[in-house]
């Protein structure tokens, strides 16, 4: 069993990278562009893997890890089922925050903001492109609700791909996608004695302001 004692002895220097402010892009998307193709060429598992942090309607912090599935004009769009905990809690408080974790490179990004659904007609064309499985996961799985065990699910996974063995299959109502604006977004570099870089972009207007944060 791990004790504390053993999770207190972890150390490991981080050494790969350094960030500077004077060197960064004005646009902190063409930086993460960059990042994430670097996390992609490396091979990482999952690279476009990040953690959404949502708040319930009781004020309470609530965050799973789920695909980010495209910037497009200078929004984060993922997909869900609308009726999840957290399709639930972004229609009741539109704002969310993302963490972007790419250990084997030393990195993070950390991205907050306004999240909106996106139109029906973007949710179709994506749901679109997604395996048939997927589509009949996306159905017959009611997200985030209690069922009475793997078999019940399975079962309404297999009846419903027999039924619909030889159609075109529309994306139910309610699932679909979504967008956040980023307002501010953080990129984070490891570096030696736990001195990490930490530069920040803060939306002012239509303008990006470059900081630094402390460690």
């Amino acid at each position: 069993m791990m004790t504390n004692k053993d999770l207190r002895s972890f150390r490991e220097e981080y050494t790969m990278h350094s960030l500077d402010e004077s060197s960064v892009p004005p646009d902190p998307l063409v930086l993460f562009d960059r990042w994430l193709g670097e996390a992609i060429s490396s091979k990482l598992p999952e690279p476009n893997a990040m953690t959404l942090a949502t708040v319930t309607p009781e004020g309470k912090p609530s965050a799973r890890v789920l695909l980010l599935k495209e910037v497009d004009q200078g929004r984060f769009i993922f997909y869900t089922n609308y009726e999840s905990d957290k399709g639930k809690e972004l229609l009741h408080q539109p704002h969310g925050a993302l963490v972007f974790l790419w250990l084997e490179l030393q990195r993070q990004v950390r991205v907050s903001g306004p999240v909106s659904r996106l139109d029906a007609a973007t949710s179709d064309a994506y749901f679109a492109l997604r395996p048939r499985p997927s589509q009949v996961g996306a159905i017959v799985s009611p997200q985030s609700r209690i069922i009475g065990g793997r078999e019940e699910l399975e079962k309404a996974f297999e009846k419903r791909w027999n039924d619909a063995a030889d159609q075109v299959i529309k994306r139910p109502a309610y699932w679909g996608g979504f967008a956040l604006v980023p307002g501010r977004i953080e990129f984070w570099q490891g570096r030696e004695s736990r001195l990490h870089d930490r530069i920040l972009y803060t939306n002012i207007g239509k303008e990006w302001q470059i900081s630094r944060l402390a460690p």
